[in-house]
């Protein structure tokens, strides 16, 4: 029996992160009717959950729509500095879930917290990045006893799974919340595009409109923050390697160029390609005096954090969530959020009701997961149509909005071949 305790900053903050989770829930209608038949079905009746998710408001509302459908769910996070401590406390004050996640944790805190998430034996997993999918198949005989599958909620998790799948070394079926169109056409591109300027402009104060801003890779993630930086004035750079989406990028009206010429120009610079060293020494190099630094890929090897510490002659916090970084040649470079996260390290994250249809994903995906895990492959599955439509249909609802339905002779006409010029 899992004997996993919560490891916390401060129970005494559950008040405030109590107010926090009501509020996001307010944005949360699907997800809040999701919870609503799963305290009457209870699908999780007996089972046990280890996620590794940002601890936020949004999050919360999750885990306890998990315990609703009867799941003991043990969280912890996913990144380093993206955990709500007053989040954290209500969740185990007033919710009863166990939550081993403090903000600013070391590298070494972080991954005792994943395994003692695994201590919790689950039966299912849900990831934001693989971070316990890694941990458990790096030991399978000692964490796999349980598992029946699980589910992964962002893009760089879904590379890393699919790494493991082309290997035909993944050991049970996984769920990519990130591909259902209810969650990356929304959470990547408006979320992040929203909460990575907010992240931006709260660790800096500095105006938008004006500035030059290089946005590395057009992704979801890339075309959501191009968008909202050209919303506030800037003049956006996009950099690319995949010529189809430099080519759209170009269609949609912003400059493209290798970074080597992007650094030449740039005020801020935000990076969103999953891969690592986007930016390194020679970009800091041949940046502007002051130049602005920042990520909102999941992992935070995007920017050579140790090759910048190393070229620095001088190095000194600024501001909250900023590092200045005075190299040889004088220049400064101010690199926000310790190259982590910058939405959720330096802001709060995406907006909840942008997370209400990531997180009815994450909630109904885990469901399918339980009722059909005894057919499943050891493959990574995309979430059902039905249950992406299902959401959307749902979200529509409750924003008022109504849509056309297709009439009888419609159908049949889109069914047939018959009918020609």
């Amino acid at each position: 029996m899992s004997s996993v305790r919560s490891d916390i900053a401060d129970i005494k903050l559950a008040p405030k992160g109590k107010l926090r989770i009501e509020w996001a829930g307010n944005s949360m209608p699907v997800l809040d009717l999701i919870r609503r038949r799963f305290e009457k079905e209870k699908p999780f009746k007996g089972l046990r959950v280890s996620a590794c998710l940002h601890v936020t408001c949004e999050t919360a509302n999750l885990a306890i729509t998990l315990k609703a459908g009867g799941a003991d769910v043990a969280l912890v996070a996913s990144n380093p500095l993206s955990t709500q401590d007053d989040v954290a406390a209500s969740l185990v004050k007033d919710s009863g879930i166990k939550v081993l996640a403090i903000k600013g944790e070391n590298h070494k805190s972080y991954y005792s917290h994943i395994y003692a998430a695994l201590q919790h034996e689950p039966h299912l997993t849900m990831d934001d990045g693989a971070d316990v999918v890694s941990a458990i198949h790096k030991q399978p005989e000692k964490f796999m006893k349980n598992i029946i599958g699980g589910t992964e909620e962002t893009t760089t998790g879904v590379i890393r799974l699919r790494s493991l799948e082309a290997q035909r070394k993944l050991l049970y079926p996984i769920v990519a919340v990130n591909d259902a169109d209810t969650k990356h056409f929304f959470d990547n591109r408006y979320g992040t595009g929203q909460s990575t300027l907010d992240g931006v402009i709260r660790a800096t104060n500095v105006l938008i409109a004006g500035s030059t801003v290089v946005v590395a890779g057009y992704g979801w993630c890339g075309r959501g923050v191009a968008m909202r930086a050209k919303g506030l004035g800037a003049n956006v750079i996009v950099t690319e390697i995949d010529p189809l989406r430099a080519l759209e990028a170009v269609m949609d009206g912003y400059q493209v160029m290798p970074m080597k010429e992007a650094v030449k120009q740039a005020d801020i610079y935000v990076t969103v390609t999953g891969n690592k060293s986007v930016l390194r020494k020679e970009h800091f190099l041949a940046m502007k005096d002051r130049a602005i630094v920042s990520n909102s890929g999941h992992f935070d090897v995007e920017i050579d954090v140790a090759e910048l510490r190393k070229m620095a002659k001088k190095v000194r916090p600024m501001r909250d969530f900023v590092q200045e970084y005075t190299l040889s040649n004088n220049k400064r470079i101010y690199l926000l959020a310790e190259g982590r996260l910058v939405n959720l390290g330096a802001a709060e994250g995406h907006p909840a009701m942008v997370m209400d249809m990531s997180f009815a994903n994450q909630a109904l995906a885990s469901e399918w997961v339980v009722r059909h895990h005894k057919s499943l492959e050891k493959k990574v599955y995309r979430v059902p149509m039905d249950i992406d439509k299902e959401i959307a249909r749902i979200k529509l609802l409750s924003m008022n909005v109504d849509i056309d339905k297709l009439s009888k002779e419609q159908e049949k006409y889109l069914a047939a071949w018959e009918v020609g010029t």
